[in-house]
């Protein structure tokens, strides 16, 4: 029999079946949560200790471990997360372990700091001048680092560092610098009375210390941030980690802003485009607890806080937080999670709270803390529905005469605006005049958009672009070509028509790559430089423009389309979002929603005002239809270069459909995309109510069957995109 005591087991950051057994000495030391190195495969891989050997296998036929990484134990609450969110997922824990150790530079201790001093002998003289002026720069005696004395005597660190080996210099090992400040605590902060009411039990909830999940819900520009800025005040002052998560940190220049003018100091940031040392420093300062606020995209959830006192979900309805590739998950939910394994509060904000969070609120399960009124003077803004059926606009235009009369009166005024259509490019489809024919992705199921200002074709989904062709290759007609729709780029190209005199910018994700051009594009709206701002959904993330008293949404009706189970959801929480953007200071604002339709539920409900009754007709609609967040949904997405061969899995498992009282089963059905990369895709829909376990279900379906090497399985838990 194997001797427990002489084996552990490791979990490696891979996507494989489960935990493997190692063979330790008993003078070893391998404490649950301990991260090391072991072999595997003929090579070395980071792992972490599990726990005590769970196998069967002969010690004689394990391999040994390595040695323990110089780095803090994972706890053991962040190893129930990485279980339990594997669990929920139906993914390996290696898996979800990956994106816990995605910074294997992080591993091995840093590198010694060195300072650099003349010799104790006193200063020496050189025949090379640019040598000698270094030594007069250090001639006070003063130990000094590599970059102040480059930066001061204009010489290379590589010289340096050559005058230390000749002896000409002495280094002196010095400890790093902590990368990260301890944040102030500043208590001259002046709330109004509802903005109090709710710091007041935030600070309670944060010194309890027991897990809770509270909605602070409040309208655009009521000041939500300035309040957790509070509860993230008490849990610095128990001396713990916070975690804010925002759903687009390449746009955080204003949160930041706030921040250093709250707490004196920057937080640390974590998101995909830091640079390898930025993430090392990061993830090791999280790991060592010398990061006291931590603001991330939705992969900072699954860094390794010791001490994690309190998680903030900023914009918690954004569908941003849902991860559609590799382990799919929610950050929101499990945020909520995490917090609940750790006992610790959450803080989900939002100023149009997922259905999700409200319908948790109505079972008491999470505390809910409203601020009604926006912060100061400034005032909610008017909200018009324009009736483009009474208003059409010209031919070949796009804005109705109501809105295009008030642009030219807001410039005239010198007040700002901002138009709204969540379209990139210049048209969202390219046909031919002589015989119809429209320029289809190769790869996808998905029109090809044109994109005039870099004069290419190019499909949102997997990249693919060309120069738009001379001759039809259906027809062979010659520059028979043109734009169908508008996208933002021919809105402009309007927009400059009517106001040939306007400064205007454009804001997409195509001219937002990072953060830096994102600060630009920013601080030119705030400081005036900007008239007219035109932009796709990601000038809805909570910024703030004070001069912006404008907004018109070109296209209210475009996210109301197709079948998508929260169509209505979401087009209510962008439209608000973005028509939350005028008149944020003294100056009234007003909002212009073109629509083909004002009566419709989601118009209808922004233009008089009435938010509660349209939730309360969605939540009614979704109680009715045992949907989320009343019931429960699950999609199985099966994929193949070959179409056939999708086709036969999908046939061998609908074969295997288990039959389960209180589940039904759809499908499978081509996707809405059906292509997607060149790889053909089908669906199974899973719905059930609410106290069903979908997972297991669907864990013992996929085990009767066998899969071919080339056909991809995905498991997506409470899908929110139906593409």
């Amino acid at each position: 029999m194997p001797d427990p005591s002489s084996r552990i087991s490791v979990l490696l950051p891979l996507p494989l079946g489960g935990r493997y057994d190692y063979q330790v000495t008993l003078e070893s030391d391998y404490p649950p949560g301990a991260v090391i190195e072991v072999p595997f495969g003929g090579r070395k891989v980071t792992g972490v200790v599990w726990g005590p050997g769970e196998g069967i296998i002969p010690d004689s036929k394990l391999k040994t471990a390595g040695s323990v990484l110089p780095l803090p134990l994972m706890t053991a609450s962040l190893r129930q997360f990485v279980d339990r969110v594997a669990a929920y997922t139906l993914t390996s824990p290696g898996a979800v372990l990956r994106m816990v150790l995605n910074t294997p530079k992080a591993f091995s201790p840093e590198r010694g700091h060195f300072l650099y001093k003349i010799p104790s002998d006193g200063p020496i003289f050189l025949k090379s001048p640019i040598r000698q002026r270094i030594i007069n720069f250090l001639a006070d005696g003063a130990k000094r680092s590599i970059s102040e004395i480059a930066q001061n005597v204009g010489c290379s660190s590589g010289l340096i560092k050559t005058m230390a080996k000749a002896g000409e210099l002495v280094p002196i090992a010095a400890p790093p610098a902590a990368p990260f400040s301890r944040p102030k605590t500043n208590t001259n902060i002046i709330f109004s009375p509802p903005q109090e009411r709710a710091a007041q039990v935030l600070r309670e909830t944060m010194r309890e210390g027991t897990f809770s999940a509270t909605l602070l819900e409040g309208v655009t520009g009521s000041g939500k941030t300035e309040v957790y800025f509070e509860a993230i005040a008490a849990v610095i002052a128990q001396e713990q980690q916070s975690l804010v998560l925002l759903p687009e940190i390449a746009l955080t220049t204003q949160w930041l802003d706030r921040f250093v003018a709250r707490f004196g100091v920057k937080p640390a940031i974590w998101h995909s485009d830091l640079s390898a040392a930025q993430r090392r420093i990061t993830w090791r300062a999280i790991a060592e607890g010398g990061a006291p606020v931590v603001i991330g995209a939705r992969s900072a959830l699954f860094l390794p806080f010791p001490d994690l006192g309190l998680i903030v979900v900023d914009e918690e309805h954004e569908a941003a937080y849902k991860q559609e590739d590799g382990v799919i998950y929610h950050a929101r939910d499990m945020a909520v999670l995490r917090a609940h394994i750790a006992k610790h509060p959450i803080i989900l904000v939002s100023a149009t709270p997922s259905l999700e969070t409200l319908a948790n609120v109505e079972a008491d399960k999470y505390r809910r803390l409203h601020l009604p009124n926006r912060h100061g003077n400034a005032q909610l803004p008017h909200i018009t529905a324009v009736d483009m059926r009474k208003y059409p606009p010209p031919r070949g235009h796009f804005l109705s005469p109501p809105l295009a009369q008030a642009l030219q009166q807001n410039f005239e005024q010198k007040g700002q605006s901002l138009l709204f259509l969540n379209r990139r490019g210049y048209a969202p489809l390219t046909l031919c005049r002589s015989c119809g024919h429209r320029l289809q992705c190769p790869n996808c199921t998905a029109w090809l958009v044109e994109h005039r200002q870099i004069n290419r074709l190019q499909c949102h989904h997997c990249g693919y672009a060309l120069r738009i062709p001379q001759t039809c290759p259906q027809c062979q007609a010659v520059d028979s070509f043109t734009a169908c729709g508008p996208g933002v780029e021919r809105l402009a190209e309007e927009a400059a028509i009517l106001l040939p005199k306007a400064r205007i910018a454009l804001m997409t994700s195509d001219n937002i790559a990072n953060a830096a051009a994102a600060e630009g594009l920013i601080h030119d709206m705030i400081h005036g430089k900007i008239d007219l701002l035109i932009g796709t959904q990601i000038i809805a993330k909570g910024h703030h423009f004070p001069a912006l008293t404008l907004v018109g949404i070109v296209d209210a009706d475009l996210g109301l389309a197709g079948g998508d189970l929260r169509a209505a959801e979401r087009t209510f929480q962008l439209l608000n979002q973005v028509a939350g953007r005028a008149g944020r200071e003294d100056r009234p604002g007003q909002v212009f929603l073109q629509t083909y339709d004002p009566s419709q539920p989601v118009i209808a409900a922004l233009a008089e005002g009435s938010e509660e009754n349209f939730l309360t007709q969605e939540m009614n609609a979704r109680k009715a239809a045992t949907m989320p967040p009343y019931g429960k949904l699950a999609a199985l997405i099966l994929s193949a270069s070959n179409e056939k061969l999708v086709d036969q899995a999908c046939r061998d498992l609908a074969a295997k459909i288990p039959h389960e009282e209180g589940i039904i089963i759809l499908g499978p059905a081509p996707a809405p995309l059906a292509i997607l990369r060149r790889r053909h895709r089908r669906r199974f829909l899973l719905k059930s109510a609410k106290n069903l376990s979908l997972q297991s279900v669907i864990k013992k379906w996929i085990k009767e069957i066998r899969l071919p090497r080339t056909v991809r399985l995905q498991v997506d838990i409470d899908p929110y995109s139906f593409l």
